[in-house]
Order: structure tokens, then sequence, then C-alpha cells
């Protein structure tokens, strides 16, 4: 007998000068990078986001504080990792995750298959349970004006209940 849990992530940082653009893992060539804590990789955030909603264990910023200097400028697929343990340890295993990020520049099509493969390795799944989309906010909002990019995502989690 199966359990199925599902999750919502959602995550948006500002683009400014002097920083890399990190997204799933992927440093990706731009002249801006997103502001954070961390790297800033809001696509992965938004992932963390989605497991941890999932199995009921809060959220990012109760794991990761941007007050701890621990997790200043870390590598956000530090976090995916360390959730992944927390899920495993609960006996969930993850199904699949279907993630958006939201940005009017740059492409994200080139770095999509890259990031899957990065954002497998820190989950631990195959790539084949990874979707990653792309759009643009047809020029509203910041996102829209390019001064930020964010991400959303759904993870789907299950817990083997050996027939109890």
């Amino acid at each position: 007998m199966s359990q199925f849990r599902v999750g919502i992530g959602n995550d948006i940082h500002l683009l400014v000068e002097g920083r890399r653009l990190i997204l799933g893992g992927v440093e990706i060539p731009y002249e801006r990078g997103l502001l954070g804590h961390s790297d800033g990789d809001s696509l992965t955030h938004a992932i963390t986001d989605a497991l941890l909603g999932a199995a009921a264990l809060g959220d990012i910023g109760s794991h990761f504080s941007d007050l701890d200097t621990r997790w200043a400028g870390a590598d956000s697929l530090v976090f995916l990792r360390h959730v992944r343990g927390l899920l495993e340890d609960l006996r969930f295993e993850i199904a699949n995750i279907d993630a958006t990020i939201l940005a009017e520049r740059p492409k994200m099509a080139p770095h999509v298959a890259e990031m899957k493969t990065r954002l497998a390795g820190a989950m631990g799944i195959d790539q084949s349970q990874i979707n990653i989309k792309a759009k643009t906010n047809e020029g509203l909002d910041a996102i829209g004006c390019g001064e930020a990019i964010g991400a959303q995502a759904v993870a789907l989690i299950v817990v083997q209940t050996n027939g109890l």
C-alpha cells in the first residue's frame, strides 16, 4: 500500500550585477546573477520547498536560515541533498518533480538537460522523473521586466507503508 503526498514550491530572486546566474545547479552565462544569501538558485529552492512541503517538514527557511552564516554563498544543491536524506529517513521516495522557470532572459532551453542531470543527481532519482519548463512573463511584473527570475515546482512523493 502506498501513500502519495504533493508539495508546492515557489521562489523568486532579484537579478543583480556582480553575481553568477545559477539555476538548477548550472551556471548560465549572463551579465547578472540572482541575489540571495546562498547562490540564489530559485529553481533548486522551489524544488526544495516542494519536497519539504510534501513531507510536511516546513520550508527552506526553517532548515537553511538566511541568518546562518554556514549558508552564505552555499551551493543550493547541498540543500536538496539534505532534504533527500530527510525524506529517506522518513521512508519517502520522490516520484516526480514538475518545475517551471519564470524568466524573460536569458533563454533557458539550452541549459535544461544539464539542470535535469544535476538535480536528478542531488535527489538520487532518474532524469525521467524531472520535468523543467521555462516561461516568460510576457513583459509583466519584475520577472517580465527582466529584474528577477522565479521558479515554481510541484513534487509528488510516496511512502511505502508495507500494508500497515
